[in-house]
């Protein structure tokens, strides 16, 4: 009787040697594996920020609702409280540094995006030395802050300083600029201004040399006056770009200490203290009160956090009327 063997299966357009099976398998295997080895790369870097970052954060957290008892050797805590949080609130120095870390934080970051929107015109417009004024715009950027903040102190010495020189021209006599409430304030954001604009506008000249040059072709043709293609056009398309220049301002003006720290102490009296220098005089130097500190911490972090969760929404409600 002959034995008749099951056709082999067709392989018609395939190289020898090359299986009909699906690949799709083998890619799902192919892109875990390469997941796991991403993370696996990853792992030391996401260990060591969790180390340095999360855990103080949430230990941060852990403190503002505890009892902390400070000895010589160390510290002790115990119990649940919300005692820490009752004090910040009905502390007048802490209701005025949430005003003035929110009000300072308006105040340079409009002026910041205004004059960051103009140099970055400029900059955008030039065909020549665009990468050499960068490079010199960016310098105010990378002095490490203490450093600049050391530089407007000596500018504003009343005996020897530049700016209180110039004030001189306008009348005033031995002025001390850092010595009142409203001239250390406005000398703070100056000097805060100075050095964070160039950040708002290398961003802003990152995304207008990204816009698209055949809108504004179609808007010269159509007799469009240059008010009005920047207003109508390179606004709205700029938007998300000014969105992203507006939260990394937001982010470091609300953890605005090193600058006040050094040039004013937070005063005179609290008129320059932020909610950073506020947390970090309770901790550290009035009668060192861990929890009421800790309390402001987690405080600042919660208000940066819900401005975060508002600038979001509105982003999101812009950019769908946009689509739709």
């Amino acid at each position: 009787m002959a034995v008749t063997s099951a056709p082999p299966p067709a392989t018609s357009g395939l190289p020898p040697g090359v299986s009909g099976r699906p690949l799709v398998g083998r890619h799902d295997v192919f892109r875990r594996q390469l997941a796991r080895l991403g993370w696996g790369f990853s792992a030391p870097a996401l260990i060591f920020i969790a180390l340095v970052t999360v855990f103080p954060i949430v230990y941060s957290v852990i403190i503002s609702f505890r009892h902390v008892l400070l000895y010589s050797t160390g510290f002790h805590m115990s119990g649940f409280t919300l005692n820490n949080y009752a004090k910040i609130i009905h502390y007048g120095p802490w209701r005025y540094a949430v005003a003035f870390t929110v009000g300072y934080t308006v105040v340079t970051v409009l002026v910041e995006l205004v004059l960051g929107m103009g140099i970055a015109l400029v900059l955008e417009r030039l065909s020549r030395g665009r990468g050499i004024m960068m490079a010199l715009l960016l310098l105010p950027w990378s002095l490490i802050t203490v450093i600049s903040a050391r530089l407007w102190q000596y500018l504003y010495d009343p005996s020897v300083g530049a700016a209180s020189k110039l004030v001189q021209l306008f009348g005033a006599h031995n002025p001390v600029i850092l010595g009142h409430n409203a001239s250390a304030i406005i000398a703070l954001m100056v000097a805060d201004i100075w050095k964070t604009t160039p950040f708002v506008a290398i961003i802003l000249l990152a995304g207008l040399v990204m816009l698209p040059q055949d809108v504004y072709e179609a808007a010269e043709v159509d007799g469009a006056s240059e008010w009005a293609t920047f207003f109508r056009i390179t606004l709205p398309m700029l938007a998300p770009t000014i969105g992203l220049a507006i939260l990394f301002r937001v982010l470091q003006a609300f953890g605005l200490f090193d600058l006040p720290n050094v040039l004013t102490g937070g005063g005179p009296g609290h008129a320059t203290t932020s909610l950073a220098i506020l947390g970090y005089q309770a901790m550290f130097e009035f009668n060192q009160a861990w929890g009421p500190g800790a309390a402001i911490a987690t405080s600042t972090a919660l208000l940066v956090v819900l401005g975060c969760l508002c600038f979001y929404r509105v982003f999101k409600a812009q950019a769908a009327r946009e689509v739709g």
